[in-house]
């Protein structure tokens, strides 16, 4: 029984229900244990082929889920030991660790080119909060590395006495980290959450001096598991399962400058460009923008406008300069080949600056293959027009996405736009949370969240004619997704009684929809469930899918409130692409991505 108080003289009680199971549970149980009271490991093992849709299931194996469903709840019960309940095979379905809703294994084909994957990609990996003023750290690229992060992106900028390398977000007033610091971080956690290459993407922003350290750095740093290629520009990528524990080197090739003089005279005379050797010549900051590490401050709401045309690659955009510097051939007669070659030789994927028209950037070349940057903004405009040439280069070459500059409060974009004209990295800013970082983290919880995840034939496979994918191309339904959500529970676990109402239990509700292309994107709700800590709602929806490769289920329990806007209890999304058809438990995580100990929901999902 709970109680609230209402005043100071006056409490109400509520009863905490404990909902016995959905009368599905109660059917497959009467229906498998034949009537019984009680089901045998051979009648779990026909259940789990004929509902769960796992063919291959043996009567072993529904032995031990026998066993480890008893162990888990600590079973005593007048009956065999070797046989469930009605309790028990409802707590069993409604375990996310013995029954959980996607596969935790890697399953996809790891052999293709690197090209031929979407890769987990951050975006300023090293900043702790805002673009603008939050600290440099390590920390949170080893909190991204232990999520399944493979891509970590660092920013290179000489120190203020110009012998010793940092990394920052140059010309803004975030703070430095030592690069060594973040090198040996990466080192240690790598390979924690998956055995597959981590990428380090290099903005440099360095003399050859100090390239010469940072060569130093990596080979002393990580050793034998550096990727070298056998020569100055690969003809294809390798695969993921041949670069299994190396760590591999991607940025532009190095540049110099000839002499000392033209250092100086680069610094007195050439004030355009005089930040490509000072990272501490600020931007322009937004007075809403304090000094401070927060990623959830407002995004101001007067942005730098986009000038750019829609197939040129515009050079003065400094919206962009400042976010994506990597890509800044810094080519004026200032400039000679780098006489570093140990530092040009860690270099595995050459990072390639789009110059002039874009479609001719992303030409495929048939003896070499390299990664191009493109900012959001950029691609949108582009793929109106152009989206099959985008298909096209990501099939051999390699694609990176990033924020635009204006999205000072670290806040993320629409990833499908990306990953349905086949971009590989679509750089996130890990920093922040939202339904975009949702759906990035939806969408490498595949492939038993290893960070690659092998692209549909759709975007890898030419016609006999050379066509390939078009994004923007009608499509027709391929499948039909019908979910039903079941019931909710553990949330009187993880928070407190009153914490999403001081007067009541809450009132749940669930939004159940899909992200995918256009024609997929579909969002219903249940009813809401008054006074409940655990909900029962019992409702079932039904998607068209055209494009169920693309496709992400998205799932968020809110609280109702009649005076102020709804409060989030939980959300997650999974790849469609995935789902174990069946009665399933599925985990709800917090807005950060952390899954919470206890909530969860029993769902039910089927393809027909």
């Amino acid at each position: 029984m709970d109680r609230y108080r209402i005043g100071v003289f006056f409490t109400r009680k509520f009863k905490i229900d404990d909902p016995e199971p959905p009368q599905d549970v109660k059917d497959e149980f009467n229906k498998y244990a034949d009537g019984g009271d009680v089901m045998t490991a051979e009648q779990l093992q026909r259940f789990l082929v004929d509902v769960q849709g796992e063919a291959g299931a043996s009567v072993a194996q529904a032995e031990q889920i026998v066993n480890q469903a008893l162990q888990k709840q600590d079973a005593s019960t007048e009956f065999d030991k070797h046989t469930l309940t009605l309790e028990d095979f409802h707590d069993y379905l409604f375990s996310a660790e013995l029954n959980p809703p996607i596969r935790d294994q890697v399953h996809h084909d790891m052999t293709a080119p690197l090209s031929h994957y979407f890769i987990f990609t951050g975006h300023n990996s090293y900043l702790t909060g805002n673009q603008l003023s939050s600290d440099s750290s390590d920390v949170p690229i080893i909190k991204a590395l232990r999520k399944g992060l493979r891509v970590v992106e660092l920013d290179l900028w000489p120190d203020s006495d110009e012998d010793e390398v940092e990394v920052l977000h140059g010309r803004t007033l975030t703070t430095p980290v030592k690069l060594i610091k973040c090198l040996e971080s990466i080192k240690e956690t790598a390979f924690v959450a998956s055995s597959y290459p981590v990428i380090i993407t290099l903005e440099d922003h360095l003399t050859p001096n100090l390239q010469d350290k940072v060569a130093k750095m990596i080979t002393q740093t990580f050793g034998d598991m550096v990727f070298l290629p056998d020569c100055d520009c690969l003809k294809e990528f390798p695969s993921p399962e041949e670069l299994k524990y190396k760590i591999i080197i991607s940025t532009k090739p190095p540049k110099q400058y000839p002499n000392v003089t033209s250092i100086n005279e680069k610094r007195n005379n050439s004030k355009g460009k005089s930040w490509l050797l000072s990272p501490r010549l600020p931007l322009k900051i937004p007075k809403s923008f304090k000094r401070g590490n927060g990623a959830s401050q407002k995004e101001p709401s007067s942005l730098p406008s986009d000038q750019e045309d829609e197939e040129k690659i515009s050079d003065g955009d400094t919206s962009e300069s400042s976010q994506d510097d990597e890509d800044n051939d810094a080519s004026d007669p200032g400039f000679i080949p780098s006489k570093a070659p140990e530092y040009k030789h860690l270099i595995a994927i050459q990072a390639g600056k789009a110059k002039g028209v874009l479609k001719n950037a992303l030409k495929v070349e048939p003896d070499k293959v390299k990664r191009l940057s493109l900012s959001e903004q950029k691609l949108e405009k582009f793929t109106e027009s152009h989206g099959t040439h985008v298909v096209r280069f990501t099939q051999k070459n390699v694609l990176r996405i990033y924020p635009r500059g204006s999205r000072f409060n670290s806040s993320n974009y629409n990833p499908l736009i990306g990953w349905k004209h086949g971009a590989q990295m679509v750089a996130f800013n890990m920093q922040g949370y939202g339904k975009h970082l949702w759906w990035m983290q939806g969408m490498f919880r595949s492939n038993g969240g290893c960070g690659y995840v092998k692209k549909p034939e759709l975007l890898t496979e030419v016609g006999p004619d050379g066509q390939v994918f078009d994004p923007k191309a009608k499509c027709w339904k391929k499948k039909t997704l019908k979910v039903k959500v079941y019931m909710g529970e553990g949330w009187r676990l993880d928070f407190k009684p009153t914490h999403f109402d001081s007067y009541s239990p809450p009132d749940f509700y669930t939004k159940v929809g899909i992200v995918g292309v256009l024609d997929d994107k579909k969002m219903h709700r249940t009813e809401t469930k008054e006074d409940k800590w655990n909900p029962v709602w019992d409702e079932e929806f039904t998607f068209e899918l055209t494009v169920p490769e693309l496709a992400l289920l998205r799932v968020e329990v809110r609280e109702h409130n009649d005076i102020e806007k709804s409060e989030f209890a939980g959300q997650t999304c999974l790849p469609v692409s995935e789902l174990k058809q069946g009665i399933r438990a599925v985990p709800l995580y917090d807005k950060k991505g952390d899954m919470f100990k206890s909530v969860r929901l029993l769902m039910r999902f089927d393809f027909v």
